[in-house]
């Protein structure tokens, strides 16, 4: 089940006290829904001085809660943080032997020793095998933690000896792209919602947000597959660096397909919020386009809207098949916007 972060926090919490805490857990959940903090509030909860006291006081002589510091901060001789540093952006296997070393050295008496491996699911092979041994065999007194938003990319093995912890909430759909793509949507709904013409222009938009995507996604996996041929050419046979180039792929491409998820998301939210105007609704996803859009969702019936977010449903489940994807979005598109 899932939960917000300060929910998750309450049972791990509740957990330690009962001496209950399991040695890994993996946290997992869209950007921006408190996987960093939690991460924090935790280690501080387990390391915390009770003599150091609390946040003070104001200047009402109240107590002021002590605010638990950000997550890199709280890296210390027996907690350590973990990020992709490579020009790739993936974790490498010395940074993973290094954390190693901390966890098998001695902590103050009352500390546990924590590894937090932030965007874990950036772990190249080598990296994420050598972690395992340490799952297998934490050292005593010893807490590990991944953070994750992309737990289906982490190695089966690993998956299976944490403690997962799905968290609600994340990135609003308005960022980064997704802003875009309703700034599209709303500008094509005021010159002619519901036309083949406006639909095949916001496929084009579409498109030149999954290229981009594409080419990101590729770009990465080309230089961590540079980095890899370079450190093991000379190690090592051709035929693992053939695996290697195939793994590269598949994870651009899983990449591009998580990107893709989070645009149709958008596509069907903004639908999803012409059928709440249209039936007086609240919970708007985008509610500053509200006023804007309220004039085409009073023109369309809630049945033909509901038409319209079938539409969009039966795109997403078509591109999870092997369906020429160019030729899908743009019967799609019609569809749901003609």
């Amino acid at each position: 089940m899932a939960h917000t972060a300060d929910k998750a926090f309450d049972l791990l919490a509740a957990a330690h006290e009962r001496k209950r805490l399991a040695h890994a857990f993996l946290v997992s959940g869209a950007p921006g829904s408190g996987k960093e903090a939690l991460a924090a509030k935790l280690i501080d909860h387990l390391n915390h001085d009770p003599g150091a006291g609390g946040g003070g006081m104001d200047l009402f002589g109240e107590p002021v809660a002590r605010e638990t510091p950000p997550l890199d901060e709280l890296e210390s001789g027996w907690v350590r943080v973990i990020r992709p540093r490579m020009k790739s952006r993936r974790i490498g296997v010395d940074e993973i032997r290094d954390l190693e070393h901390t966890l098998h050295l001695a902590a103050p008496a009352g500390k546990t020793k924590v590894g937090v491996i932030v965007e874990a699911d950036r772990l190249n092979d080598a990296s994420a095998n050598a972690f395992l041994k340490t799952l297998e065999e934490p050292p005593d007194d010893t807490l590990l933690v991944l953070l994750t938003a992309m737990p289906q990319r982490l190695l089966p093995t690993i998956l299976s000896r944490c403690t997962r912890i799905p968290l609600l909430g994340g990135r609003p759909l308005s960022d980064g792209d997704g802003g875009e793509l309703v700034r599209a949507l709303n500008r094509a709904a005021k010159t002619g919602f519901g036309t083949p013409v406006a639909a095949l222009h916001l496929k084009a938009v579409f498109a030149g947000f999954l290229a981009r995507q594409r080419a990101a996604a590729d770009a990465a996996a080309k230089a961590a597959e540079k980095e890899e041929i370079a450190a093991y050419r000379d190690a090592t046979d051709g035929t693992w660096l053939k695996e290697r180039e195939a793994f590269h792929k598949a994870a651009a491409e899983a990449e591009y397909l998580d990107a893709r998820d989070r645009l149709l998301d958008v596509l069907l939210a903004w639908m999803a919020d012409l059928l709440r105007l249209r039936s007086g609704g609240g919970g708007l996803d985008f509610p500053d386009t509200a006023e804007a859009l309220r004039p085409v969702a009073e023109a369309e019936s809630p049945d033909r809207l509901l038409r319209r977010m079938n539409a969009l449903e039966d795109l997403r489940r078509t591109l999870e098949t092997n369906a020429f994807e160019p030729l899908a979005i743009e019967v799609g598109f019609l569809r749901a916007f003609g």
